[in-house]
């Protein structure tokens, strides 16, 4: 099945399309010396773009126009340039240009940085023209500096950094003199030590190492010249929580917020006096104001849903982007609640809330959110989504999938299993003892606990996921064959080792942190992980989708799963599009919708 196959959609369309078709609003990212400034991400015409985005006047002009989209972006200090990541075809593999604020599509857009291209691995711009970028590939890491300032013609980027293994240019301080790198020369891109360089020299100023397990992330550094503070997220708990690192005089200020759950980013009030803070608990992100003179915690915006981004302004308001589950994704302003891009005739049809559920799994309590269609009769269809990263979580948030399958009749289940975020370090990191067969226990738990309760149907059971989600998917599939009806797996690791030797380098290095090395040092490892060692156990048909450009989970290496499971007498149909790891574009997002929802109701009718 390719994506020309797709059906037509009826007319007018169905909630669930209008859903996927409804116009995408990013978090806007201002220029810090130009307030009124500011880049945001927003598809206007079915594709996500980048825009130039003046907030006093609510003026927004797009500047990209590409076949797949345009999602990374930032903007400089000033507000002059907007800066967007060039790749093909959403292969990541590609470059930073830049062009000026306010300009149409790719008008005079330019390649400032004269290096080859590379995976991108952190862009850092300061207010004086100085440039900070980080790039991977098959020669490791590396990070150079240059100056695009007034009369840097013909700069040569200068190498501050280099190593064989995963490492990111993570903050840059005000003056542009010191850069911190997130670093896994241990060999543990999944817990990286810090080092901050002087960009002028190359020289290392400062280390922080809380050793193997412990990794920490560098936030943002104080936003005032000549301030050598940095923010940390670290690991020296149970949960991850924040400290203050002076690179300068190497104290270190652990914070205590106080506040159940762990942060999950946070950044500083432009005064420098306060802290915009995330955490996450309980399948919920909130964000809070932390003032470090009297150590005080405020909350900033709604108390229920997700938030999924926050940035402080200079007159102390706060912009969030924020949903739940039953309420669409809306960017605001904190203390009115008012939407700040409004992009014409945009309502977005809403959809049913999430329950709590935890159920007792092999190593503790699970949890897990459900959403139930109205007006069912129980045990109902399910639809079991597995969730991505896998360090990442199912949260209280407005998702068109899920809408989709509740808006047919079919329960969602997402559970947070051993390996996702919010929930302690341990937790976190449990899944590396047997990957991928550690989360499928959980996921199996809540399943079985709530088939018990009679509230879903066994026969009628879906396991479905993307990315992580659809690698757990097809292992599923064949290490738990008696309890799935059906599987749909998007863009998975489905053959280990042969996705191993395409994917990115970067993921390479996530690989050997998460299996204890590379399939030629832990062979038997990776083949007990690897979904095509079970395809032979597989009894449910099977649709899998995939982009024929993903560097993360490559294309060949779901041809070699779908091959041997043909030859086993499975039954797979496969779904390509001409994308990376995923899509940006409407009307592929909708016929790959339409795909699964078409496989599901002709196999398992709710």
């Amino acid at each position: 099945m390719s994506a020309a196959t797709a059906s037509v959609s009826a007319w007018p369309p169905p909630d669930w399309e209008r859903r996927f078709r409804a116009r995408r609003v990013g978090l806007p990212e201002w220029a810090l010396q130009a307030p009124d400034r500011a880049v945001v991400v927003a598809s206007v015409a079915g594709t996500l773009e980048v825009h130039s985005w003046t907030p006093s006047t609510r003026s927004l002009v797009q500047a990209t126009r590409r076949t797949n989209g345009t999602t990374d972006a930032t903007i400089d200090p000033h507000g002059t340039w907007l800066w967007w990541f060039d790749d093909s075809d959403g292969d990541e593999f590609g470059r930073w240009r830049r062009q000026p604020f306010g300009s149409p599509p790719n008008s005079r857009a330019e390649a400032p940085i004269p290096l080859p291209d590379a995976y991108d691995a952190g862009l850092l711009l300061a207010e004086d023209g100085t440039v900070v970028v980080g790039r991977s590939g098959d020669f490791g890491t590396q990070v150079h500096a240059l100056y695009i300032g007034p009369g840097a013609a013909g700069t040569t980027p200068r190498l501050l950094y280099a190593h064989s293994e995963a490492a990111e240019a993570a903050a840059l301080s005000w003056d542009g003199n010191l850069v911190a790198l997130e670093h896994s020369e241990r060999g543990d891109s999944r817990h990286p030590a810090l080092r901050v360089l002087r960009v002028d020299t190359g020289s290392a100023l400062s280390e922080l190492d809380d050793g193997p397990g412990r990794g920490l992330f560098a936030l943002d550094f104080a936003p005032r010249p000549g301030d050598t503070r940095l923010l940390v997220r670290h690991e020296r708990g149970d949960v991850a929580g924040l400290l203050i690192w002076d690179v300068a005089t190497s104290t270190v200020q652990t914070l205590d917020l106080g506040l159940p759950g762990e942060v999950a980013d946070a950044h500083w009030y432009p005064d420098g006096r306060s802290l915009l803070v995330a955490v996450d608990h309980e399948a919920r992100t909130l964000t809070y104001r932390y003032d470090l003179a009297d150590r005080s915690v405020h909350q900033v915006g709604s108390a229920t849903g997700t938030v999924s981004g926050a940035t402080a302004r200079p007159d102390g308001e706060v912009w969030l982007a924020r949903s739940s589950a039953a309420e669409p994704r809306d960017v605001i302003e904190a203390s009115t609640g008012t939407t700040l891009i409004t992009l014409g005739e945009n309502r977005v049809p809403g959809s049913v809330s999430v329950e709590d559920v935890w159920a007792d799994g092999p190593a503790g309590r699970v949890h897990a959110l459900l959403r139930r269609p109205v007006n069912t009769v129980e045990p109902l269809p399910v639809v079991v989504e597995v969730h991505g990263g896998p360090t990442w979580h199912e949260s209280d948030s407005f998702s068109p999938y899920a809408a989709a399958w509740v808006d047919h009749g079919y329960a969602v289940l997402s559970v947070n299993y051993r390996g996702s975020t919010g929930y302690g370090n341990a937790w976190r990191d449990a899944l590396e003892g047997r990957v991928g067969h550690t989360e499928l226990e959980d996921i199996a738990a809540v399943h079985e606990a709530l088939a018990q309760a009679g509230v879903v149907d066994r026969e009628r059971s879906i396991l479905a996921g993307a990315s992580w989600g659809g690698y757990l998917t097809l292992l599923g599939l064949g290490t738990q064959p008696e309890r799935w009806s059906l599987g749909v797996a998007s863009v998975p690791v489905a053959d280990y080792v042969t996705a191993y030797a395409d994917e990115m380098d970067a993921l390479q290095a996530f690989d050997r942190s998460l299996f204890g090395g590379s399939p030629r040092q832990v062979p038997q490892a990776y083949t007990d992980s690897s979904p095509i060692t079970y395809v032979g156990q597989v009894r449910s048909p099977v649709l899998i989708l995939a982009g024929t450009n993903d560097p993360r989970c490559p294309f060949k290496q779901i041809q070699n799963y779908v091959d041997m499971l043909r030859s086993h007498g499975g039954e797979v149909e496969l779904y390509t599009y001409d994308a990376g790891h995923g899509s940006a574009v409407d009307d592929e997002r909708v016929r790959q919708m339409r795909a699964e929802l078409e496989f599901v109701v002709r196999h398992v009718p709710a």
